[in-house]
């Protein structure tokens, strides 16, 4: 188990960070905003519209961010309110949010590896940023094995 920070910084639990965020944004479709705006709320067990606002005032502005968050399924109704006794409708993330959290910290941890197989969304090496996270992915599998 970490005790400390200095535990903490000699795991390199971020030293990929970057690659792992490309990595999820680009699978799942998502901006680096909303993957961190995720991150931020899978931490909150139940949450308001408001609570998310407060977590997307750091975050560059997007106006349709809940409504796309809320349509493919990250955030879902926890509780709906009724207007007599529950006065605001209050959401949790979905499964499939707390299952990309979890992978990312995986893969962060070395428990689990970025996916190398043609499913890899840097796989075609279609642009040079492909060929570029694909040299990464092997730099940080290899680093893992040492």
């Amino acid at each position: 188990m970490i005790r400390d920070s200095a535990d903490l910084k000699n795991t390199g639990f971020l030293k990929y960070y970057r690659l792992v965020r490309k990595w999820a944004c680009k699978t799942y479709g998502l901006s680096d905003a909303e993957l961190e705006l995720l991150i931020f709320l899978t931490h909150q067990s139940r949450f308001t519209r408001q609570d998310f606002k407060d977590g997307a005032y750091i975050m560059s502005w997007n106006k349709q961010r809940w409504d796309k968050l809320r349509s493919l399924g990250w955030i879902e109704v926890w509780r709906q309110r009724n207007r007599t006794t529950i006065k605001y409708t209050v959401y949790k993330v979905s499964f499939k949010c707390n299952h990309l959290v979890s992978r990312i910290y995986r893969i962060l941890m070395g428990e689990e590896d970025i996916p190398i197989t043609t499913n890899n969304v840097f796989y075609k090496n279609e642009t040079y940023t492909d060929k570029v996270f694909n040299k990464a992915i092997d730099d940080m599998i290899k680093d893992k094995n040492r």
